[in-house]
């Protein structure tokens, strides 16, 4: 336990921001060939041949060793090519979730065999992954999961299910969290084991969850006797919860946990035009302000990483408050917006409403607020 936190002024330094215009450049090109942009579905193939031409930019395992296909490049270099990736709304769902999380699980976990048969394929864009934590009666509480897994000669039998699993209907892996002993009175966490998951594998069930945005994300992902390779064992037997909290770390910190909704400020930035009255000029720079904060800390963490540092509970900080801003920031434009007189370009609302929709998600994926700030209390000491 501590209560130190740490957020230290971190600066991107000047190869960062050389390659931030490479990314632009690279993004703007991707739109003016129809790949994304406003009003523009990309499909699952369109989004598929764009990981790959990401891949062959070199921008996906970029921190990752050379001899597994990546660049050992800084995690400040990913943060901005993260940053610039979400700043356009690009389809970055097919390669994310592995280059943000089960890349680097597999590096630190993995057997040699996983490694050389899956990261190089991550890096060219080729392999997608989900991540399969909480369940329909437990939610974000890990101690409670129930799914399980027991040997079966040299390998393992997955029974159970787990929920909420973002895009699994369209993932080739999924880092899977299974019981493989009973929880001790001593010590909750014992008894959890890490699997990488064949989500073509015979016995998989893969079922949609509606949300109110219409889109397809959330699903359910149900295991009937289902067989794991024995190389497939991420790290220790009985001994996931150290990985698994390393493993959010990863996930709970970047600008995409206070980016999902930004285009509902880009839109009321340009509904305010050039010259806004003081109410839309003090809302927009409070709003400013708030997401400044919010990035300056996401680098920081960044930072930490880069330093070999897990920063668990900062991460989970920037996540509480990442996801509760972006999920509040619609709200707060179309109040801001509501008094205007200019309705904009007409599409401003439908826009708007979009990611009204697309809000309620927010604090739920990657763990949800209650869990995080349980989190943060017992780093501070107060649980």
């Amino acid at each position: 336990m501590t209560n130190a936190l740490r957020f230290d002024p971190i600066r991107l330094p000047e190869a960062c921001q050389d390659l931030r215009q490479e990314v632009r450049a690279f993004l703007a090109e991707e739109m003016a060939r129809g790949t994304f942009g406003p009003g523009k579905e990309t499909s699952p193939e369109e989004a598929l041949e764009f990981s790959r031409r990401v891949g062959a930019r070199g921008w996906i395992g970029m921190t990752w060793p050379k001899q597994y296909g990546g660049q050992e490049l800084s995690f400040l270099e990913r943060y901005v090519v993260t940053e610039e990736m979400r700043i356009a709304n690009a389809p970055v769902r097919p390669f994310f979730a592995a280059d943000r999380q089960s890349g680097p699980t597999i590096i630190r976990y993995g057997s040699e065999a996983l490694k050389q048969a899956i990261l190089p394929r991550i890096v060219k864009g080729e392999a997608s992954f989900c991540i399969g934590m909480s369940e329909a009666n437990s939610g974000s509480d890990l101690f409670a999961a129930q799914a399980r897994a027991r040997r079966d000669g040299d390998g393992w039998r997955l029974n159970g299910a787990k929920i909420w699993t973002s895009n699994a209907h369209l993932n080739d892996f999924m880092i899977g969290l299974f019981r493989t002993s009973p929880a001790t009175t001593q010590n909750r966490r014992h008894g959890l084991t890490s699997f990488v998951i064949d989500l073509k594998t015979p016995g998989i069930d893969i079922k949609p969850i509606g949300m109110m945005s219409g889109t397809r994300e959330f699903n359910e992902v149900v295991f009937n006797d289902v067989f794991v390779p024995g190389d497939n064992l991420l790290g220790e037997i009985d001994g996931a919860w150290k990985q698994a909290t390393s493993e959010l770390a990863y996930e709970r910190s970047g600008p995409e946990r206070f980016l999902e909704t930004y285009d509902a400020l880009r839109d009321l930035v340009a509904l305010a035009g050039p010259e806004p009255d003081t109410r839309m000029a003090e809302g927009i720079g409070r709003l400013v302000a708030q997401l400044h904060t919010l990035r300056r800390m996401s680098v920081s963490v960044a930072g930490m990483l880069e330093n070999g540092v897990e920063p668990v509970v900062e991460a989970a900080i920037v996540k509480d408050l990442g996801t509760v801003w972006e999920q509040a920031l619609p709200h707060r434009v179309r109040t801001l917006a509501a008094l205007h007189d200019d309705e904009g370009d007409g599409g401003f609302e439908e826009r708007l409403n979009q990611q009204m929709r697309i809000a309620p998600k927010l604090t739920i994926q990657g763990g949800t607020t209650e869990i995080l700030r349980g989190i943060i209390a017992r780093g501070l000491g107060l649980r």
